[in-house]
């Protein structure tokens, strides 16, 4: 039922990175009553603020959403679990926790496309600075560099997203990160400048050993504003559209389902949809916006047809496992009662150590082919090895070598699997779809091996134990990378963002829905072209932009 209580100036559908952020931008004005709608719970489930509780999260239904990819022909036809966030916070409460934004040319060449300088590098720049709080700049100046440092002038200060230092350290990945080195890969101590290139360790979204998420960063110092709702367990079953007198179809609200009823909630002016690369297209679908043929296949009447749910792009990570003698790695450390209580006092006492740890410590971008003109790889290093996240570590010392090609070019869909809200999508990435993604992943995996032989790695006489130095060839290394590839975690494109003659855009460069008054979308699914990096950090600078327009009346 439509009362004057479930009415409001904006409605946020989300409570994730760009949720989190919105609805404290939104509700920044007292005289804008906010409403944001999350489908989890609130984020106290304890695991999600210990860095290393990532592994309880993922695959548990209490913080995440527990998808499937439909079987993959790249992947030798096999399911990959595909985690989303599903609490306040979202993703940035089960993530890898690594700050990165990506290449200075992935947001030039969203400019190109949209035909909206206001993406480029140098405008977009100051959207990642306006919430930043780098620790690098806490005393005022670059402690690595000193008073000279022109690190102020790419990064900020004083904002809520915290950025810190890992509190821990490795001799495996510090020899990795040499052998990088000795291969003509050069030392970084930011892959946050514009030119991620090079081997160091990741920043990672903790304060002082705790994970710092977006509903800590954003929500927490909004709470009190009474002109801000947050309701939890709330799942969007669709959108409401009303036609004007002169045809004009705006988004006047959503169906949402909450404490086993259905309620109507109305804005007065806009509906923000941020649920995510997985969930806008869904709700969008269910809504009756999406490819036609699809949505009456479901018997779901057409309000819009729109390429909604096309263009999906993610970071397909190839693991490759190495046995290593002589060294410490996580995996002896915690296969012991005495181990794992060293572990757990020393964060206890600490908050440093293996259970501040991010999934991945060191990182590296490098070029797959020294002719290519820029990174094209991204390479995490984990002093650990185990089959998949959620299963025990090995009974042997090891390392994992993951390697991703940033920049894919095959593409996939999601798809509503059927008319209820409460049915999961299909997902289909299409991995390694096209001849130039699986060239990429062959020679990345010969690049790997370069690696481990340089003199650095070579004193851990380092034994590959996946793939297998029996697989050689261009083909054979292409078809093992979907054997033993995963996802990165990084899907993003399925509302595309594009000029307003583009067939293949959802969105136009403001993220307005294209046919529709009154919604936007503001998430990673509004990317064009995933970035060179780590998606959770460019989600958040998107959402600065969209709550900057929003409020100027852009």
């Amino acid at each position: 039922m439509t009362n004057n209580d479930a009415t409001f100036q904006y409605i946020v559908i989300g409570g994730g990175t760009a949720g989190c952020l919105m609805a404290n931008r939104l509700s920044a004005d007292p005289a804008n009553r906010v409403l944001l709608l999350e489908a989890g719970k609130r984020d106290t489930y304890p695991w999600i603020h210990i860095p290393v509780g990532y592994l309880y999260c993922i695959g548990n239904p209490r913080a995440d959403w527990m998808y499937h990819t439909e079987p993959d022909k790249g992947l030798n036809g096999r399911s990959l679990r595909y985690p989303r966030g599903k609490t306040l916070g979202g993703c940035s409460s089960i993530n890898g926790m690594l700050y990165t934004r990506g290449q200075a040319r992935d947001y030039d060449n969203w400019a190109r496309q949209t035909g909206d300088e206001a993406w480029n590098w140098e405008n977009s720049l100051n959207d990642f600075k306006a919430h930043e709080d780098h620790y690098r700049l806490d005393d005022g100046a670059d402690p690595e560099t000193g008073g000279n440092s022109r690190f102020s002038d790419t990064h900020g200060h004083g904002g809520e997203w915290r950025i810190e230092k890992q509190r821990l350290r490795w001799d495996v990945l510090d020899s990795f990160a040499e052998a990088a080195v000795e291969m003509g890969i050069e030392k970084t101590n930011d892959f946050n400048s514009g030119d991620n290139a090079g081997v160091g360790y990741f920043d990672v979204n903790q304060r002082s050993g705790w994970r710092w998420n977006t509903s800590k960063a954003f929500l927490r110092p909004a709470k009190s504003r009474s002109n801000l709702t947050i309701w939890t367990e709330a799942q969007v079953e669709k959108l409401n559209f009303e036609t004007a007198a002169d045809g004009t179809l705006r988004c006047t609200g959503a169906v949402v389902h909450r404490g086993g009823q259905t309620e109507r909630v109305r804005a007065r002016r806009e509906v923000v949809l941020s649920a995510g690369a997985v969930n806008s297209p869904k709700i969008l679908q269910l809504s009756g916006i999406g490819p036609a043929a699809l949505l009456k296949s479901h018997g779901i009447d057409v309000i819009l047809d729109a390429p909604v749910g096309e263009n999906l792009q993610d970071h397909l990570q190839i693991r490759a496992v190495y046995k290593v003698r002589g060294t410490r790695t996580l995996n002896t450390l915690s296969n012991s009662l005495f181990g794992k209580a060293l572990i757990g006092l020393e964060y206890l006492l600490k908050r440093s150590g293996p259970m501040s740890m991010a999934p991945s410590q060191l990182g590296a971008f490098v070029r797959s082919d020294p002719a290519r003109p820029y990174a094209n790889l991204e390479y995490h290093v984990q002093p650990l090895s185990l089959e998949a996240f959620g299963e025990d570590l090995h009974d042997f010392p090891a390392v994992t070598v993951s390697v991703c090609n940033l920049n894919p070019t095959s593409r996939g869909h999601v798809h509503i699997g059927s008319a209820d809200f409460r049915d999961p999508p299909k997902i289909a990435p299409n991995y390694l779809a096209t001849e130039e993604d699986r060239k990429i992943a062959a020679e990345s995996l010969k690049q790997v091996r370069q690696l481990m032989g340089q003199p650095a790695m070579q004193v851990y006489q380092p034994e590959e134990f996946k793939p297998g130095t029996q697989y050689q060839s261009d083909d054979e290394l292409a078809k093992l990378a979907g054997d033993i590839a995963t996802t990165i975690f990084h899907p993003v494109g399925t509302a595309k963002m594009g000029r307003v003659d583009d067939s293949s855009a959802v969105v136009d460069p403001q993220l307005r829905l294209k046919g529709v008054e009154g919604l936007r979308v503001v998430d990673a699914s509004i990317m064009p072209e995933i970035t060179s990096g780590n998606t959770n950090s460019p989600t958040l600078m998107i959402a600065e932009k969209a709550a900057r327009w929003i409020l100027s009346g852009r």
